[in-house]
């Protein structure tokens, strides 16, 4: 006898709905997206949060790292993934650049995905300063999800894409930015590519839902870039990363074959072509005599 299939929830995602789940002790599953047809299968997964990634920089628009991407770009693909998207809540990443110099500039950023991209909420990076930016937004009405550990936007700072908190005083810096964060109003944090160890400790301090990319089991949820768990881009991905799928070897197959069957005039085969009536054809040949 058959499983029955799993039901997935339909209701709208809602920071008390988070909030509730990370009572329960209910794991938060988070992705990113980028556009509309990767909306459409978070969706239909049944994901939680939907986080439109700056690392869309990367996975979508062929930059080197983070910091270049654009407001104009991020608002893009963000308002792509919202047309795609309805259950799940929608985060957005402010971009290097566009929230860190002032209160106001941060608030008018973040407006500018609520109002222009239908973001639920927005993400930024960091501690110190940017503890101040969350909180400004916060007061301006706006959700917002921290991030701490490695934070891509500065990783040069950082000492380049590694791990972070493996002292105990670099722990301890980790441990300030989040609960900085969390007094400032956010209503989530990230926690990225930290000892698990260090995680657990911490944890008992988080009254907000905190999930995990590379920070081990003991956090509320977990995320993974998109193009990562499916495979779609080259190369391992960092440690933390597991593959669900292989859709690059896919893609490639597929085109791989399309393009042979074009070369050896197998495609298009008569399914896939339009007639004409008969009468038509006569038609039409008689009146191009005369062209």
């Amino acid at each position: 006898m058959s499983a029955a299939p799993q039901v997935l929830d339909t209701l709208p995602m809602t920071l008390p709905r988070l909030a509730e789940k990370k009572r329960l002790g209910e794991p938060i599953v988070m992705v990113t997206a980028y556009d509309h047809p990767s909306a459409q299968v978070a969706e239909a997964a049944g994901v939680d949060i939907v986080l439109v990634g700056d690392s869309g920089a990367m996975t979508v628009l062929g930059y080197p790292s983070t910091v270049p991407v654009s407001i104009e770009e991020m608002l893009m693909l963000t308002a792509a993934v919202r047309r795609g998207l309805h259950t799940p809540l929608l985060v957005a990443d402010l971009p290097f650049g566009s929230y860190e110099a002032s209160d106001e500039l941060a608030i008018a950023t973040a407006q500018r995905f609520v109002k222009e991209a239908g973001a639920d909420a927005v993400k930024l990076e960091g501690g110190g300063a940017m503890v101040q930016r969350a909180r400004a937004i916060v007061a301006a009405g706006i959700p917002v999800m921290g991030h701490v550990g490695l934070t891509p936007q500065t990783s040069t700072a950082l000492g380049g894409y590694r791990a972070q908190g493996r002292t105990a005083e670099a722990a301890l810096k980790v441990a300030r930015a989040a609960l900085d964060l969390q007094a400032a109003g956010c209503f989530s944090i990230v926690w990225e590519a930290i000892p698990a160890a260090v995680a657990e400790e911490l944890m008992p301090r988080m009254e907000i839902p905190v999930i995990g990319i590379g920070a081990g089991a003991a956090t509320d949820g977990q995320v993974l870039v998109f193009h990562d768990l499916l495979g779609i881009r080259e190369g391992v991905g960092a440690r933390f990363v597991k593959r669900y799928g292989d859709v690059m070897d896919e893609m490639v197959r597929g085109v791989r074959a399309y393009a042979e069957d074009v070369r050896e005039r197998r495609y298009p085969e008569p399914d896939h072509t339009y007639s004409i009536a008969p009468e038509e054809l006569a038609e039409l040949r008689a009146r191009l005599h005369a062209v």
